[in-house]
């Protein structure tokens, strides 16, 4: 979880992300860890900038061999 995703826009202020989409979210990823564990896997949950945190979990696993990302689309007024 970014912290800067909770944070206000810089053209309205109004809050990136508001109550109900952030409800949405955890109740995704809670979902999404629990279908993974049935199928015996897991899933990493991290709250920090997400260039420090794939840094630290990288160094924390040692043997990655690839890592896979999107950027969000920002939208130019």
């Amino acid at each position: 979880f970014d912290p800067r995703h909770y944070l206000g826009t810089h053209c309205h202020g109004f809050p990136k992300t508001g109550p109900h989409r952030l409800r949405f979210l955890l109740e995704s990823v809670k979902d999404l860890r629990e279908t993974l564990k049935k199928k015996g896997s897991t899933l990493v949950v991290r709250k920090g900038k997400p260039e420090d945190v794939v840094h630290d979990l990288i160094t924390q696993l040692g043997s990655v061999s690839a890592v896979v990302f999107h950027e969000e689309v920002r939208e130019i007024l």
